[in-house]
């Protein structure tokens, strides 16, 4: 088998579903002939199935030692966190979250300061990338966290609306912060060729629909949980080593990223912009929206700045301007 690269991805959370359907993903999408599960639970049960899978050429290896799975990994998806349940925010998981992040950081700068690449998606997935990013000393276009979800909600709905195909809807995005606060942009989409924007307010589809839509599209994590009783695991972990993928040079990704971001504007935040990640890590644009679509992008930021300030308040981060000292690449 042909695989993207030969270097080294560790799954970091492998023995949780999210965790353990992103090792069965990359290995079907041959990514690397290199693969490391680690879990604070043992994932030797998930290694043995990906090798009971017949999988080829591929050195599967399963430890409950960080050391030994971040030493020479180039490439790290994290999904080692603390999953949403019913009634909880993504917010109620700030501080657990984030400490768990600080010390993933900390591991990276310790075993493996030569990544390459590294994808975030434990919740909040904004803060949790943000901590990560500070704490492992690594530049800012090489933490990325899972922000395509809200988008694929976004397309699914309206492709579900429209009875199209989801690649009929283009131009389809959200932007901001990865939660009930993100910025649902509607501008730029097109269904089947026609203008989202001349279809609202229409018999086809009222304004009321619209927002309603958006809002759905918000709590879409939350649905899920009701529909199957637990978190979403199929879709981010497909989505995260989608991102990985374009890490190693592989497919263009589809959707945003959340990257760090100091544009003047928004400053010292992880929140998803218009992106496009490639085997020099994450650039991204800040996208333009109309200007309630803009409106709602500061809002997103402002209630991602407070998190990231309680987390300052926590003592799980310094206060910004001593980021430096501990990264001197923010």
């Amino acid at each position: 088998m042909a695989f993207l690269t030969n270097e080294k991805l560790t799954i970091v959370g492998a023995a949780g579903m999210i965790g353990s359907n992103m090792v069965q993903t990359a290995l079907m999408m041959g990514l690397t002939s290199e693969i490391c599960l680690y879990d604070v639970f043992s994932p030797e049960g998930v290694a043995e199935e990906m090798r009971q899978c017949g999988f080829g050429d591929v050195k599967i290896t399963a430890t409950t030692d960080v050391k030994e799975a971040l030493t020479n990994a180039k490439y790290i998806i994290s999904s080692g966190g603390a999953p949403r349940k019913e009634g909880m925010t993504r917010e109620d998981l700030l501080a657990g979250n984030c400490k768990i992040a600080e010390e993933l950081g900390k591991n990276i700068k310790a075993y493996c300061p030569d990544v390459k690449h590294v994808v975030i998606i434990f919740n909040p997935a904004d803060l949790t990338g943000l901590v990560t990013l500070l704490y492992s000393g690594l530049k800012p276009g090489q933490v990325t966290t899972l922000a395509a979800l809200d988008t694929t909600r976004l397309q699914s709905a309206l492709a579900k609306k429209f009875g199209v195909m989801q690649t009929e809807i283009t131009g389809c995005a959200t932007y901001g912060g990865h939660g009930e606060q993100m910025a649902v942009f509607g501008s730029h989409v097109k269904v089947a060729g026609r203008n989202l924007t001349d279809i609202i307010g229409t018999d086809e589809f009222t304004a009321e629909e619209w927002e309603q839509m958006k809002k759905d599209v918000t709590q879409g994590g939350a649905a899920i949980i009701k529909l199957r009783g637990r978190s979403s695991f199929q879709s981010p972990s497909y989505l995260s080593v989608e991102m990985i993928r374009s890490a190693m040079g592989g497919e263009a990704f589809r959707f945003p990223a959340g990257t760090y971001v100091n544009t003047g504007k928004y400053n010292n935040i992880m929140m998803a912009m218009d992106t496009t990640i490639d085997a020099d890590g994450c650039h991204y644009n800040v996208p333009q929206g109309t200007d309630e679509e803009n409106a709602k992008l500061d809002a997103s930021y402002e209630h991602l700045c407070k998190m990231r300030d309680e987390l300052v308040t926590l003592n799980i981060v310094p206060a910004i301007s001593e980021w430096s000292k501990i990264n001197p690449n923010l």
